[in-house]
């Protein structure tokens, strides 16, 4: 059974690499890029709650390394000099929610990465509003 999950793992991985390299070259650069990684951000943490209720530790743990890279992407992409304090407050949320994903990927709890992902998806809406104006 292991020598059938390596080669599908591994290709569902290039999948989601191309994917998300693809949807990344479309959202272009801006607002559409910082959505697509809220959604993506979103994704992983539902995807970790999920694996949580399922005692997939693999999955969960797979998950909450996507969400925390995302959260450091989206701080890397802030201007400072140009945000001033949007940016800081950008920073201190991103830093705040990578704070609490990793300490609810100590625990069994589903509850505090959707708490996250809500929290997230409501300010991914408020860039899809940007998007749209």
């Amino acid at each position: 059974m292991t020598s059938y999950a390596s080669p599908l793992q591994s290709a569902e991985r290039t999948y989601r690499r191309i994917d998300v390299a693809g949807r990344a070259a479309s959202a272009g650069s801006g607002a559409g890029l910082v959505q697509m990684l809220y959604g993506e951000v979103v994704g992983a943490l539902r995807a970790a709650a999920h694996a949580v209720e399922n005692r997939n530790h693999a999955q969960k743990s797979e998950r909450v390394t996507r969400a925390t890279a995302v959260l450091f992407a989206l701080e890397a992409g802030l201007d400072f000099d140009a945000g001033g304090e949007v940016s800081r407050t950008l920073a201190s949320l991103y830093a705040g929610a990578r704070k609490q994903i990793v300490q609810a990927s100590l625990g069994h709890d589903p509850a505090p990465f959707r708490a996250v992902a809500d929290e997230l998806d409501g300010i991914a809406q408020a860039w899809a509003s940007i998007r749209g104006a």
